[in-house]
């Protein structure tokens, strides 16, 4: 409560900052370029730490609008740096640009037919998290910037990072390796924005939370140790399938009878079960691969320790073996109340201030929260749902049938061009 009325009181009195800095001919000249970036994107799409020809079109666009260009940032990131014509802050702009191992259900002219290998396996390649039009409204919001350098009081960093969903197995990568290897400092950044496309919200609409927005996420393996039998005397083994199944389940009851989920919301996902090699073999061993999801540092040491006990314990009930590893993961994309407060105006001033919406915190997760730990950063929802669609008529993110409408990138440049001009300002 007191986060939304220091917002509230914050935003009326520094409302006078979301200018208009006459960029309507610029925005609206670029448009066509950032659709079309997108759908080269989007058809053209790379895994994470692997966006060689993705990093390549934004260095190239970059130079090409006179910005200074740092490329190889955290393996395939690109950095730009543009200098206003006057002195000030420096805040800087991040755009993620890796795709998912997804394969395409989409009748599109842009679809994606690209596979690559992902653990081993083939795999489709698909922009099916909006990554694409992310990088598509960075560009376009460089190019309307780089026009407009008589009005920049200070400097934009813009930040194109690779493996925004996580880097391969026994690769650094993401926003972690960015801030590890400088992208915060040389200039030194002030404040930093971001966002993030929604297929769920419509296009013309933005959705933001001070404070806690989006979840932390930790990756977990639970490994069972059984004895193999043959699968028609599983009196003669022990069978971790059958001990992995309860552990799934003893998962559940951590969040539904131990957590106080009126402080805040959790969530446990086993995303892979695996083990065995034929119908009639109890395996030697299973293996559990999942996600935690929390909004509360508290909660998440309970969950981490509560699964660690719960898991060892159904095992040693069943005659087998488990151990938990957990990596510490992505931490809370926490919005600076501050930041979120004097920003909320110049998203009202390009959207209008009934299609700005004050929104619950989202257990999905981004990395973006590793820039967060380090300075002030604002991060932010916006539309990408078909207006035309029915409340139902959308696809989730990560899947197949995900789908963005191109009409709704313009208000992405149009708030990235003015959030940054506006912090600029204020700071001037």
């Amino acid at each position: 409560m007191k986060h939304i009325l220091a917002l509230a009181l914050c935003t009326a009195s520094l409302s006078m900052y979301a200018q208009d800095h006459g960029l309507e001919k610029d925005i609206a000249a670029v448009e066509s370029k950032v659709i079309e970036w997108r759908r080269d994107i989007h058809q053209h799409p790379e895994l994470s730490n692997r966006e060689f020809k993705t990093a390549e079109k934004i260095a190239k666009h970059l130079k090409s609008l006179g910005i200074d260009v740092q490329t190889g940032v955290a393996h395939t990131g690109v950095v730009g740096l543009l200098k206003g014509d006057h002195p000030g802050k420096v805040v800087a702009l991040r755009a993620d640009i890796d795709a998912l191992p997804v394969t395409e259900r989409n009748d599109l002219p842009y679809k994606s037919e690209v596979t690559s290998e992902y653990l081993g396996q083939e795999v489709g390649v698909m922009h099916a998290c909006g990554h694409d039009t992310h990088v598509a409204i960075m560009m376009g919001t460089a190019e309307v910037l780089s026009k407009n350098k008589d009005k920049i009081h200070g400097t934009i960093k813009f930040i194109f990072q690779p493996a925004e969903e996580g880097a391969p197995p026994g690769e650094e990568g993401g926003a972690e390796l960015m801030v590890k290897e400088g992208v915060l400092e040389n200039p030194k950044v002030d404040a930093i924005y971001g966002l993030h496309i929604g297929s769920y919200l419509p296009v013309g609409h933005i959705a933001y939370k001070p404070g806690g927005a989006l979840a932390a996420a930790q990756r977990f393996v639970v490994k069972i140790k059984g004895k193999q039998s043959h699968g028609s005397q599983p009196w003669g083994g022990i069978d971790p399938i059958f001990v992995a199944s309860k552990i799934v389940d003893g998962f559940q009851s951590i969040i539904s009878r131990e957590l106080e989920l009126t402080k805040e919301a959790a969530v446990i996902t086993v995303g892979k079960i695996s083990g065995g090699v034929r119908n009639n073999i109890i395996p030697e061993s299973a293996e559990l691969i999942g996600t935690i999801r929390t909004l509360d540092y508290d909660m998440q040491k309970q969950v981490n320790e509560r699964m660690k006990e719960m898991a060892s314990t159904i095992a040693k009930a069943y005659r087998a073996e488990a151990t938990v590893e957990i990596d510490k993961g992505v931490p809370i994309t926490f919005n600076d109340v501050d930041l979120t407060a004097t920003s909320l105006s110049s998203l009202q001033e390009v959207a209008g201030a009934e299609n700005v919406h004050l929104i619950k915190a989202i257990t999905g997760a981004e990395d973006f929260s590793f820039y967060q730990e380090k300075i002030p950063g604002f991060f932010y929802i916006l539309g990408g749902k078909d207006p035309n669609a029915g409340p139902d008529e959308h696809f989730p993110h990560h899947t197949p049938d995900f789908k963005i409408d191109d009409s709704g990138l313009q208000l992405g440049v149009k708030a990235m061009t003015e959030i940054a001009l506006d912090y600029l300002d204020r700071s001037k």
